[in-house]
């Protein structure tokens, strides 16, 4: 099995290699095109939650929202209240923000291994201004946008509850990792900055590669393949933002944008990795949770298309 898949990457780096050959002006410009996304996008609105972030855990508000909000979380989702920092985080910040305030929780031991990889399973989402800006504005209805954002949501805490199911982590576990060193730590506001910095143009490193990945991935495809039905499908399980832009109003419009956004694309799931890098933390439950993100914000679209067109 380790034979073939290395047989397939070496097959997939040569096609990407022939392809960077072939087409050497059209990868330069995506890649110029991703270098401005993440200039006007993508760094104004992931830093600040990525300081954010670091703060919070770090100044110990991690700790006292455990304490207030744990007989919630762990009936609800299995987890202790410092997760509630990493779900609300996710929910308005936008992907990666909820994956690495998971990430951050366990370096600090808010919360302990097993908890911070199901919390990857359901707070790692998109923010509500690419829903309502981006997917309302394709979808020409702002009203769709709403309610996007509302289906998000709801699939989201459902895929929670159903990752309950995962067993709890043993309290060895936590002792080990709640330390009053960690846990009592003062905010350091220019660690904060310097690593959010570093941490989100690794993330803008993965949409500049895969805006050239998809720009080849496009002219390798049959002449009328953005008008089939499916195009939309295939961006967006790549990569969501040109997924979202290719969507057509519509009903079917609205469901396929509901599944796109709960999935997340592949590009957010490398960008999930990147801050996940060094942990330890696996993502057993990050995938499944993803899938069935997009599986719930499909039929959760589905049921309320009607109330929208």
């Amino acid at each position: 099995m380790e034979a073939v898949k290395n047989v397939l990457l070496g097959i997939l780096l040569a096609l990407f290699a022939a392809a960077l050959l072939l087409f050497p002006a059209d990868a330069a410009g995506a890649a110029r095109e991703g270098l401005s996304l993440c200039l006007t996008s993508v760094l104004p609105s992931l830093f600040p939650f990525f300081v954010l972030s670091s703060l919070c855990v770090s100044s110990g508000a991690a700790e006292a929202l455990a304490r207030l909000l744990t007989p919630l979380m762990r009936p609800l989702f299995g987890v202790g209240g410092a997760g509630a920092g990493a779900l609300a985080l996710g929910l308005v910040g936008g992907y990666p923000v909820g994956a690495r305030t998971a990430a951050e929780l366990y370096r600090r031991g808010a919360v302990t291994k097993s908890e911070a990889e199901r919390l990857l399973g359901f707070c790692s989402n998109a923010g509500p201004g690419f829903i309502l800006g981006v997917c309302g504005s394709v979808l020409q209805n702002q009203r769709a946008g709403a309610y996007l954002y509302l289906v998000h949501v709801a699939s989201a805490l459902l895929a929670g509850l159903l990752l309950r199911v995962v067993p709890a982590g043993r309290a060895a576990e936590r002792r080990a990792w709640t330390t009053p060193a960690a846990a009592k730590r003062a905010a350091d506001f220019p660690a904060a900055v310097r690593e959010s910095f570093a941490a989100v143009w690794s993330v803008c490193g993965f949409v500049v590669i895969f805006a050239v990945v998809l720009r080849l991935l496009t002219l390798a495809l049959p002449e009328g393949a953005a008008d089939a039905p499916w195009y939309p499908a295939l961006l967006g399980f790549a990569e969501l933002t040109n997924g979202a832009l290719a969507v057509r109003p519509g009903r079917a419009g609205f469901v396929l944008c509901a599944a796109l956004l709960g999935w997340g694309g592949l590009s957010v799931h490398a960008q999930t990795l990147s801050v996940l890098d060094g942990t330890g933390l696996s993502v057993r439950w990050y995938f499944p949770g993803k899938a069935l993100h997009a599986a719930l914000s499909a039929l959760l679209a589905y049921a309320c298309a009607g109330m929208v067109y």
